[in-house]
């Protein structure tokens, strides 16, 4: 388990474990690769980050991983696997939060990328993240940085 502060200084707690805080999170996060480059999206408020989103009603995590991937994307995920969760027990409420790894197959056109301006392709991921201001908050604390510890050593051996 690790516990750290996030960007805004709230206790994190981020765990590798099958679901250690909630069988039912309301909330997920997909870090994609599609042909061996970093698909992420840009949030229209936030900045750059890798999709993710609610759960909505009447639909389990995993479905909306993939949903939201499509959305903010419009990338198809061929492949999908839980990597964590974590919770962030913030200011006004505790956000418990799914995170996947998923390796996209192909990107399709959407209408609407919903709150987001589609699909961003990166050949690397830049070491001062934390400090662009061209990033998400989402991509400034460690759950970021463990989670791709995780994927290069286990997932991409």
């Amino acid at each position: 388990m690790h516990k750290f502060k996030d960007y805004y200084q709230n206790a994190v707690t981020l765990s590798f474990a099958d679901e250690p805080f909630s069988r039912d999170p309301k909330h997920v996060w997909v870090i994609c690769r599609h042909r061996g480059k970093w698909l992420l999206t840009a949030h229209k408020e936030r900045g750059l980050e890798f999709p993710g989103g609610k759960v909505e009603e009447g639909e389990n995590a995993k479905a909306a991983a993939i949903r939201e991937v499509m959305e903010e994307t419009g990338g198809e995920i061929d492949k999908i696997q839980y990597i964590g969760q974590y919770k962030v027990d913030g200011k006004s409420a505790m956000i418990i939060k799914n995170v996947y790894y998923a390796e996209i197959a192909k990107l399709l056109p959407q209408e609407t990328y919903y709150e987001t301006d589609g699909p961003v392709i990166m050949e690397e991921l830049p070491k001062n993240i934390r400090h662009n201001a061209e990033y998400s908050f989402i991509m400034k604390d460690k759950v970021l940085t463990h989670c791709l510890n995780k994927i290069e050593n286990e997932i991409h051996q």
